[in-house]
């Protein structure tokens, strides 16, 4: 069970983009599904959360939205080098900055313009099969660790050999930082509590129902947890095969 799972989620090679299709193709994908984007400067720890909000090939120009938080706007006019990270459906899309962005606020909003960048990174690193609870299925999450004031129940939606999503309710943004490892997160797995620090890659706030999603990856597992996600991973598995042939 293990070593399958292992072959699964061998991560494979990156590829380097260079042309301005490929590269604007792919960053389409991070601006149609509105894929939160990190970025970090070079000689900084800290990682803030933007968008990509335009995208002109023709003009090779891009623009990113203000970045969360605001602080590392003052990096960015002084023409700090950054990178640019974002996550579409298992691919990591990155890049380095391409000189100065400016200000435009003329359309309402605060966003940042600049040139298209001259490669972007495409890495599919993840294989892993990812299994979607069913929603009477909904595993018991709680997320806490020292860099939490407080900690928050949720709801575990799927889960994969290196990671998973999460559901809580109500607007818990202002309170996590993309990029930060939070050393207590529990699970009430079925055959008993997992507990792992997890990486947070993913977060957003929908306002129509009220629900804040997150995405987290687990860091630096012990083997026992790494037992036990498999386990819970090849049991979804199985059911969810046993479910197509049922309905086959």
């Amino acid at each position: 069970m293990s070593n399958a799972l292992n072959v699964d989620d061998s991560p494979q090679p990156p590829k380097v983009l260079s042309t301005p299709l490929e590269i604007s193709s792919n960053l389409r994908q991070l601006l149609e599904s509105h894929d939160p984007l990190i970025i970090t400067f070079h000689e900084r720890s800290q990682r803030f959360q933007s968008y990509l909000v335009d995208l002109d090939r023709e003009g090779g120009m891009i623009a990113l939205d203000e970045m969360v938080p605001r602080d590392g706007e003052r990096y960015l006019l002084a023409g700090e080098p950054f990178k640019v990270e974002g996550f579409h459906e298992g691919v990591r899309i990155a890049w380095e900055s391409n000189g100065r962005l400016s200000i435009d606020e003329s359309a309402g909003g605060r966003c940042y313009r600049g040139t298209l960048p001259d490669e972007v990174v495409y890495h599919q690193r993840r294989n892993a099969f990812r299994a979607a609870l069913k929603l009477a299925q909904l595993v018991d999450v709680n997320l806490d660790g020292e860099k939490l004031k407080t900690a928050y129940p949720g709801k575990l939606l799927d889960i994969s050999a290196t990671g998973c999503k999460l559901r809580f309710e109500g607007d818990i943004t202002g309170s996590l930082q993309l990029g930060q490892v939070y050393d207590r997160f529990n699970a009430e797995l079925p055959f008993g509590k997992m507990t792992a620090p997890v990486e947070l890659r993913y977060l957003h706030f929908e306002e129509k129902i009220s629900t804040t999603f997150a995405g987290i990856r687990f860091h630096n597992m012990s083997g026992l947890v790494q037992r036990q996600v498999e386990r819970f991973v090849y049991q979804l598995q199985r059911e969810a095969r046993r479910f197509d042939k049922d309905d086959i």
